[in-house]
């Protein structure tokens, strides 16, 4: 027969931690990998058309969104880390949620990102191409959104019994 130590070891909060931390950081390099490349789109946009400026800055402010996620879901981890009897279980599964947005927050900021920059470049030449834009990066952002329910889905299974 298992005693609770064995259910809820020592390390079991360093998990729950690096899920928090994993959420909070890997989000917050795709929402900069976004910002960072869609930037420069809009930057090369500025010295021609200056009047396009308010309407290209949408990929920024939806890369933006990503990291909001990943802190949702940092902030969720972090507020149910008990400060004793909190099992490996628990741990493993907000390491898991952590990494779900993490990983998801990643491949939205690529994407709108990657979108972000070419669609403005051609927006500056085809104002015909912002909606087809705003589509494209509302699908890319879904992909983080993705992550945001995996990881609350997730977050409803943990439980902390060490019995």
């Amino acid at each position: 027969m298992s005693s609770a130590s064995d259910y809820c070891p020592a390390y079991a909060p360093f998990l729950g931690f690096a899920g928090a931390g994993s959420a909070m950081i890997l989000s917050a390099f795709g929402a900069a990998y976004g910002t960072a490349k869609a930037g420069v789109g809009i930057s090369g946009i500025g010295q021609f058309r200056p009047d396009l400026m308010m309407k290209a800055l949408i990929p920024v402010v939806m890369a933006g969104i990503i990291a909001v996620y990943g802190l949702v879901v940092a902030v969720l981890t972090a507020n149910s880390l008990p400060p004793t009897n909190y099992s490996a279980f628990t741990g493993y599964v907000h390491l898991a949620s952590g990494l779900a947005t993490g990983f998801s927050g990643i491949a939205a900021g690529y994407a709108i990102g990657i979108v972000g920059d070419a669609c403005v470049r051609g927006y500056m030449y085809q104002p015909k191409l912002f909606v087809g834009m705003v589509l494209i990066l509302i699908f890319a952002e879904v992909l983080g959104l993705y992550g945001l329910i995996i990881s609350l889905i997730l977050n409803t299974k943990a439980n902390n019994n060490c019995q």
